[in-house]
């Protein structure tokens, strides 16, 4: 390394003979040296306190969630937030509703989050902390669910949530928000994780970099703007008037739409209805005029797509909108953006990768095998959320958390793939996804993403040798020493200079 790049590579031999006597050699004892890895999919939100819901596992039925909430109402001082994440059996129960919450606890806003984050249920005391009138408008793209007589159920989906979202985000002291942020850059660099791909909602484009900058950020973070909306159309200015590089690691480029929710909450729109619940196929939160219309501000800002698109119908719908808007010809070089991605099924591969798209696959959500096949059936459940397909399609593949980021769990999980090895990719694939894939999929490539000359040297060394170990052993995996532009910002003391 000489500077802040990779100078040359080689043997240790062709090396060692290039160096000089102020050259600072390191002994890495053998140890596995991998690019730094970059999260191409993270939300670094920011939470407020509150008293947090200690319910047992992913997925508690709605009995066990009652209890834990009257816990909270005789513990909890009067009037503190109480927070809880659900799965899809408590948000299924018909007992999940505002009028229950406010009888378990009538002196405590109480927001209970679907752990996707595509819904949540809220009582009447959280509906008023956070601003929320009987008579609040459905924003663009969001629903806040009402009864026959036009009362608030406390149910709020997509737009309708991210909106709540913010509110609670701005609840969040600086303080709080900057010891948050900091918590999550020390995992990081512990991890190996170089850079962060972050799509900036909950907290807000201009709060996210704000907060990076002053934390400040050791590795190198993209803020994505992920504005919300209201009941006359989308934000598109939020963190318009923000520099690209406000310093000298953080990158505010890049827009993010939902355009569809999760299968958790039936809301990834299909193409046939659900099987466990035939009365929905779910729902688009956009039109296909509206993602045409996004398409044409991608191209009128020279700024690069990204939208969340889960469900097949969505998928065919938003190609549509590709194709109407110019098609391979103005898009195959543009690297539009699917995250997740779970909907491309056989019959959309070839199209997907004739427009140029990327896919951002997030292999934690890989273990939801048994869900989909309840909400999909068989047929479709082998077919969602395809990995191996997608590269043996020619679409350009990166890896992102979307949730706990140990990145050696999600090489795990896309080099096993539960209940779907087929779809399994091997763990050299799954390292360059998420390092030389996630780079292309933010046209960094020729920065970083692979150890060779006049790349960054941003390189994390490991704990152990993730090539070999047994798959269960990966997540176990931490760097010992990571490295951002040649400068240690994480140093175990194993691995010592000569």
């Amino acid at each position: 390394m000489r500077g802040e790049r990779i100078a040359t590579a080689g043997t240790s031999k062709e090396i060692a003979s290039l160096a000089g006597p102020q050259t600072k050699r390191l002994d890495l004892g053998g140890r596995v040296v991998i690019p730094g890895i970059n999260d191409a999919h993270y939300h670094c939100d920011v939470e407020p306190s509150g008293f947090r819901l200690r319910l047992k596992g992913m997925d508690p039925t709605w009995p066990e969630v009652a209890e834990e909430v009257a816990s909270a109402e005789a513990k909890a001082p009067k009037g503190m937030l109480v927070l809880g994440e659900i799965g899809p059996t408590a948000l299924d129960a018909p007992q999940a509703t505002r009028a229950s919450l406010d009888k378990l606890a009538p002196n405590h806003p109480v927001v209970l989050h679907t752990w996707a984050q595509h819904a949540a249920i809220l009582n009447s005391a959280a509906f008023a902390k956070l601003g929320v009138k009987e008579d609040e408008p459905d924003p663009l793209g969001g629903r806040f669910v009402r009864s026959a007589d036009g009362k608030l159920t406390g149910l709020v989906y997509e737009y309708a949530k991210f909106r709540l979202d913010r509110r609670l985000s701005d609840l969040a002291t600086d303080a709080e928000a900057l010891r948050q942020a900091r918590e999550f850059l020390s995992q990081a660099v512990r991890l190996g994780i170089t850079s962060v791909q972050d799509m900036s909602m909950n907290g807000g484009t201009e709060r996210c970099a704000l907060l990076l900058e002053k934390a400040p950020t050791p590795i190198r973070i993209r803020v994505i703007r992920m504005a919300g909306s209201t009941s006359k159309g989308r934000d598109t200015q939020e963190g318009r008037s923000l520099p690209r590089n406000p310093v000298p690691l953080l990158t505010v480029s890049g827009t993010k739409w939902v355009l569809d929710g999760s299968p958790i909450e039936n809301t990834a729109a299909l193409r046939k209805p659900y099987t466990d619940r035939p009365s929905t196929s779910g729902w688009m939160n956009f039109n296909e005029k509206e993602m045409e219309a996004m398409l044409r501000e991608s191209l009128s800002n020279d700024d690069q797509l990204m939208v969340h698109t889960v469900g097949d119908l969505t998928t065919e719908t938003f190609l549509n909108a590709m194709e109407a808007t110019g098609g391979k010809e103005v898009w195959a070089k543009r690297r539009v953006r699917i995250e997740h991605g779970d909907g491309i099924m056989p019959d959309l591969m070839a199209r997907s990768k004739d427009l140029g798209v990327i896919v951002v696959v997030n292999p934690t959500h890989f273990t939801l095998g048994e869900l989909l096949v309840k909400r999909f059936g068989p047929e479709r459940a082998e077919q969602v959320q395809p990995l191996r397909s997608l590269l043996n399609a020619g679409i350009p593949l990166a890896i992102g958390s979307d949730g706990p980021n140990n990145p050696y769990l999600n090489i795990m999980l896309a080099s096993t793939y539960p209940g779907k090895p087929g779809e399994a990719i091997t763990r050299q694939q799954a390292v360059t996804a998420y390092t030389l894939g996630s780079a292309y999929a933010e046209f960094a490539e020729k920065d970083k993403g692979s150890i060779e000359p006049g790349r960054l040297a941003d390189v994390a060394v490991l704990s152990q040798d993730i090539f070999s170990i047994p798959p269960q052993e990966l997540p176990k995996t931490e760097s010992v020493l990571t490295m951002v532009g040649g400068k240690t910002v994480y140093d175990t003391g194993l691995v010592r200079a000569q």
